[in-house]
């Protein structure tokens, strides 16, 4: 298990020997909730290394990763625990084939943790190999309104309740980062409990830092001319615009290939790559590609 960083600066280092580059404010805020052991809340367009930092940071620190991932109709029971019902039918079954089974000592034996099926949430609040672990929530904003109010609840004791067994609470405090793509607004309730940080699109410079970080065998000058395209990319009316994590898929795309230049050809082959909407690569057919791409060629020139 390795130290919790005790700067900025180190947590800048310790974040970047992970392979993620951040910027000075995600740094800061990073350490801040490493340092007063408050939950991360990280909002921002899908892509842009939210979940990463969540990896990066369970590495770094030799902890667990424990990932919950959110969507539509997630139910406290599903992120908490659930019993596994099969296993007590079993018993049951073989408890009446042994005949004359004690109903109430067999119903006390039943609702045990050898038959409870620890969910990420209750995995979070148990201690584990290496130190409290990495509770991930992803995608918040997918979720409804009274699974926040229960998370609420859960991460301001940092404790669940489970019926049948009563409430557990965790021996030390998770590390907790949740993300949210923003499709919707979460309650400040839940923001006020956490630190607050909204990760954007890093600048020219940050990104090829990033590509460079997690792709190193691309060539330098097609990293920047990579790079220099999805920056202007984004600058179009776009459904979608591309996130780092398309950079950095697009730079492999290309690697597999033995590309060593763009052209509005190769664009158009692997487009698909950067891009995930139809209506988004329609925009790019034609000469409109050839267009981006000298534009992105001559940002490069006066950079």
């Amino acid at each position: 298990m390795t130290a919790a960083p005790d700067s900025i600066d180190a947590t800048e280092t310790f974040l970047a020997s992970q392979g993620y580059i951040a910027s000075r404010a995600l740094a800061t805020v990073v350490f801040l909730a490493l340092r007063l052991g408050r939950p991360l809340f990280l909002e921002g367009e899908a892509g842009v290394g939210k979940t990463e930092i969540a990896k990066a940071i369970a590495t770094g620190l030799g902890r667990r990763l424990i990932r919950l991932q959110c969507y539509e109709g997630l139910s406290a029971a599903s992120a908490v625990a659930e019993w596994n019902f099969a296993a007590q039918m079993i018993a049951i079954r073989t408890a009446e084939a042994g005949g004359g089974a004690d109903r109430d000592a067999l119903k006390a034996e039943l609702f045990t943790e050898e038959y409870l099926i620890a969910r990420p949430l209750l995995q979070a609040m148990q201690p584990q190999p290496g130190g409290a672990p990495v509770l991930l929530i992803d995608e918040l904003d997918r979720t409804d309104e009274p699974f926040e109010a229960f998370l609420l609840e859960a991460l301001s004791d940092f404790q669940v309740t489970i019926p049948e067994l009563g409430t557990i609470t965790a021996p030390e405090p998770p590390i907790v980062i949740l993300t949210s793509n923003r499709t919707r607004e979460v309650h400040d309730a839940l923001k006020r409990r956490c630190l607050y940080h909204w990760v954007d699109f890093p600048d020219f410079a940050r990104e090829l830092a990033i590509l460079k970080a997690r792709a190193p065998e691309a060539d330098d000058s097609l990293s920047r001319e990579v790079v220099a395209f999805v920056q202007r990319l984004r600058d179009e009316d776009l459904f979608k615009k591309p996130g780092v994590a398309e950079t950095i898929d697009w730079a492999k795309c290309l690697l597999a290939l033995d590309i060593v230049a763009l052209s509005p050809e190769v664009i158009a082959d692997t487009l698909g790559a950067v891009l995930k909407y139809q209506d988004d690569i329609q925009k790019l057919q034609g000469s409109e590609a050839k267009k981006l791409l000298d534009e992105a060629r001559a940002a490069l020139v006066g950079a």
